[in-house]
């Protein structure tokens, strides 16, 4: 009786005819060096070059997947693979299949996800006209940085696509991207899901095609660092409108006292704009951090934050439509004072510094106040409990 099926090697594939067969031959040959159960699984995205037949014919399982793009390949052959281990990897030779025993070897440790890398930074290898000098040293280490900034995810090699897993890990972080994202995403979220995470030295060859790759550097390098930002609200929008309010905050009450003068600088009303337009952009920035982060936990993107949560919890509409008013009520207070000194002048002209140090932050503060509470409505309807018709029958 043959062995249950251990690792499953899975690789997408579009039009890979020329690489196809020695990547089948050196996964299978791997097998053997490993004395390990595996299979061999194709996940075919419409290739019209035969490499179906191929993959047959080297005994690999081929999987037809109909919904185009990278992460719908990957997923479909990952959800077909029989192992409860899977190596991910492409099929253009610029991986070596035969090599994957590091891998093996950290899965059996007990990780959940094991990286491969490389990059020097990781003790992995680029062989000369394997990866383009704009990969080499601006788009890879730059992605890499800011995922380890903005996720504190331990990999050196944040998009290296040769990586082992566990199945079971895979079906928890519950991936959602179709396209080349899902590279990022699948760091992003075994990273936040707190898979258990190590990374393995390789070496990266050219691959062995005659056609150009199917990846566009500036277009593919854009959609992964767009998914990161839109991944973290934190960076995204929390820290650039926190900075904002303290600055602009800071700014409009010195202000409001009078002018400041450093030497030949003279800050005065003018200035005054400039920060009390810090402070609405900063505060959107805020209501924009909360917003994304509300709706991605409810759409399964990104986990609960607990110490938002009892902030959420606490903030009901009700409070946040008071807050609103009330901050908006403190606002017509001052725009009441303005207009009672232009009624004591007889509706005439008053002096353009001291009224507009009072109808400035006025108009800050009503603008804020109505900010408040329809921010506070629209995350009343992200955070609504819905029932579905399933739950209902």
């Amino acid at each position: 009786m043959s062995k249950p099926i251990e690792i499953s090697v899975v690789m997408p594939c579009l039009n890979e005819a020329e690489t196809l067969a020695v990547c089948i031959r050196k996964a299978l040959k791997s097998f053997t060096d490993c004395d390990i159960a595996g299979e061999v699984v194709i996940a075919d995205n419409g290739s019209t070059d035969g490499s179906q037949e191929i993959a047959v014919n080297e005994g690999a399982r081929l999987v037809p997947v109909a919904k185009k793009g990278y992460g719908n390949a990957l997923r479909g052959g990952i959800e077909a693979a029989a192992g409860k281990w899977i190596i991910m990897g492409d099929a253009d030779d610029s991986y070596d299949f035969s090599n994957i025993k590091p891998f093996i070897e950290k899965l059996r440790e007990g990780y959940e996800l094991v990286m491969g890398c490389r990059l020097p930074a990781g003790g992995g290898t680029v062989m000369p006209g394997a990866m383009p000098w704009k990969h080499r040293w601006i788009g890879n280490p730059a992605l890499t940085f800011i995922g380890r900034l903005l996720f504190r995810c331990p990999a050196h090699d944040f998009h290296c696509g040769l990586r082992a897993f566990t199945k079971e890990g895979f079906t928890r972080i519950d991936l959602r991207t179709t396209g080349m994202e899902l590279a990022s995403e699948f760091v992003i979220k075994s990273t936040l899901k707190d898979l258990r995470m190590t990374e393995v030295p390789i070496t990266l060859y050219p691959d062995g095609r005659s056609r150009a790759p199917h990846l566009r550097s500036w277009r593919d390098g854009w959609r992964h660092l767009r998914f990161m930002l839109l991944f973290s609200p934190r960076w995204l929008f929390l820290i650039p409108g926190a900075v904002l309010c303290v600055l602009g905050l800071t700014a409009l009450s010195v202000l409001a006292l009078g002018q400041m003068i450093f030497g030949k600088v003279v800050l005065d009303v003018g200035s005054m704009m400039g920060a009390s337009m810090f402070i609405l952009i900063g505060v959107q920035l805020l209501s924009f951090a909360v917003f994304t982060r509300v709706f991605a936990v409810g759409e399964g993107l990104l986990p609960p934050n607990p110490k938002l949560q009892r902030i959420l919890d606490a903030f009901t509409l009700e409070w946040g439509v008071f807050l609103g008013i009330f901050i908006s009520l403190v606002g017509l207070g001052l725009f009441g004072f303005a207009f009672w000194d232009w009624q004591k002048a007889g509706f005439q002209g008053l002096s353009y510094g001291d009224n507009l140090r009072r109808i400035i932050p006025a108009s800050t503060l009503i603008v804020l106040g109505v900010q408040m509470i329809f921010g506070s409505f629209f995350l009343g309807v992200l955070g609504m409990k819905t029932v579905t018709r399933t739950e209902l029958d």
